[in-house]
């Protein structure tokens, strides 16, 4: 749908979609082509009985307008977003569904913190390909599966997101060294690390001694040495 503007009563009349039809509450309301959204016609928006709003074209999104949304009891994807202020990350904190922000490119620790009070079942963020240490921190204290892309990671910022009680999706890593390998191996939950292709034997003997779920199915090879490591987990 490239519907480029919206107002109040037609967003009414588009939340009712499913309000008579089982099968239309399975569904998704695509609207790509809105790139603004006042908090009145949000509010009308989020009335939707469906599974998912798609707000992809949003690049920009008021405190109101995000309050308004967070009322939505679906799936929001707002993967127009490249930024987010603290206050935002906060209203949609409210929000009780999954939130799609894969338009992020960069996230700072008080927007993160923001985003850690989130009440949904996942954040998705896979526009981030790093993460600051302080950022990392303050993700990990949110509750629900958090979706990462990460290609780059340091121990300490690795160190931060072993805190967090749920799994860690780091399937956008390719490559480890011996010291992060440590730090996530603290983790006390499942470790997704799917992207290696190869791990020397240092790192996987780093590795091997979390005892958690670690998953690693990129792997394309593994030398007599690496495996022993392996056999102890």
């Amino acid at each position: 749908n490239r519907l480029s503007q919206l107002n109040v009563a037609a967003a009414k009349i588009l939340a009712l979609r499913g309000a008579h039809s089982p099968e239309a509450l399975e569904g998704d309301v695509y609207l790509k082509g809105l790139t603004q959204l006042d908090p009145a016609t949000a509010k009308a928006l989020a009335t939707y009985k469906g599974r998912g709003l798609d707000l992809e074209s949003l690049n920009q999104l008021s405190v109101e307008t995000a309050e308004a949304l967070a009322t939505y009891r679906g799936n929001l994807y707002l993967n127009g977003l490249t930024q987010l202020d603290p206050a935002t990350a906060e209203a949609l904190a409210d929000h009780e569904g999954r939130l799609y922000l894969n338009g992020l490119t960069q996230l700072d620790a008080a927007a993160a913190k923001g985003l850690a009070m989130y009440k949904g079942d996942g954040i998705d963020l896979k526009g981030l390909t790093q993460l600051e240490a302080t950022t990392a921190q303050a993700l990990a204290a949110y509750k629900g599966e958090l979706s990462l892309n990460i290609t780059q990671l340091d121990a300490a910022t690795a160190k931060a997101l072993s805190t967090r009680e749920n799994d860690l999706y780091l399937n956008g890593l390719t490559q480890l060294d011996v010291a992060t390998a440590q730090a996530l191996a603290a983790h006390k939950s499942d470790v997704l690390l799917n992207g290696l292709t190869q791990l020397a034997a240092a790192t996987a003997k780093a590795l091997a001694t979390h005892k958690g779920g670690l998953y690693l199915n990129g792997l394309t090879q593994l030398d007599a040495a690496t495996a022993q490591a392996f056999a102890k987990h």
